[in-house]
């Protein structure tokens, strides 16, 4: 069955295959990894996955793409497609059939990106490497650092360490979307879970009006007397006048120490 070329749950097709190395290259894949595919649309990436040898589950949401792949590689030994949306399939545990420290790579809907990369880092079993193609403007602020700190960044980060691989530009795609690309590679860090309900409390309170000063955020979200707060600044050497994004992770895991309570 033809494929429908229009832009189907938000979906444009790589076509440039040295973009396509550069993405496994990123992956870093070996022969007997298992790789999670999100989003195989068409298979060009699909094809050349499976060329390493690595045992490749690809998750797709659209039936007729998943039509088209079962028969492009029907003696596909190494490659199990699942129709699903990746979403669901993270819900209903079929997370399972992944080993641990399985390997995630996609070119996926940009509008997915935020909450796909919190559903793989926030999962018990979480990739050991996630290669992602989104959206320039999107990569760049997931890497940011101080003084341009921001809510993603900060989220990112206390579970990753993220990198800009390169930039892909708009021309590798079919349909050509507005914008351009980067492929992002992410590699999940041990983290310590029991605070990340504190950390992402306090973060979250912090970057709520990134404009205003952080303890005004602080006092006003979490209900914490200044005084406490500014308590809490001493200890760490954070300046009065700091705003959210003048904070690193590990200023932000420190003070959310600090300020949450065990209880909350």
């Amino acid at each position: 069955m033809p494929f429908n070329k229009q832009k189907k749950l938000g979906q444009v097709f790589l076509k440039d295959k040295t973009i396509i190395k550069k993405i496994i290259q990123a992956g870093r894949i070996k022969t007997q990894d298992q790789v999670l595919e999100i989003g195989p649309g068409k298979g060009i990436l699909t094809q050349a996955l499976v060329k390493t040898k690595a045992n490749i589950i690809a998750v797709e949401k659209d039936p007729e793409l998943v039509e088209l792949l079962k028969n492009k590689f029907k003696n596909q030994l190494n490659l199990k497609i699942v129709q699903e949306d990746v979403r669901d399939f993270f819900k209903k545990n079929k997370d399972k059939q992944l080993k641990t420290n399985y390997k995630a790579i996609g070119n996926i809907p940009y509008y997915l990106t935020s909450h796909l990369i919190q559903l793989l880092l926030e999962s018990e079993n979480q990739p050991q490497e996630i290669v992602l193609m989104i959206q320039k403007e999107v990569a760049q602020r997931i890497i940011s650092q101080p003084p341009k700190m921001n809510l993603l960044a900060a989220s990112v980060q206390f579970y990753a360490k993220p990198e800009i691989i390169c930039y892909v530009p708009k021309t590798a795609f079919s349909p050509k979307p507005k914008i351009d690309s980067a492929i992002i590679r992410i590699t999940p860090i041990k983290t310590k879970r029991n605070i990340n309900r504190k950390f992402f409390k306090t973060i979250k309170a912090g970057f709520k009006q990134p404009r205003k000063l952080l303890i005004n955020n602080l006092s006003d979200n979490l209900k914490i007397e200044k005084e406490n707060i500014k308590k809490a600044y001493q200890s760490l050497n954070i300046p009065l006048k700091s705003r959210a994004q003048n904070l690193s992770i590990d200023k932000w895991i420190s003070l959310s120490l600090l300020l949450i309570e065990d209880n909350v």
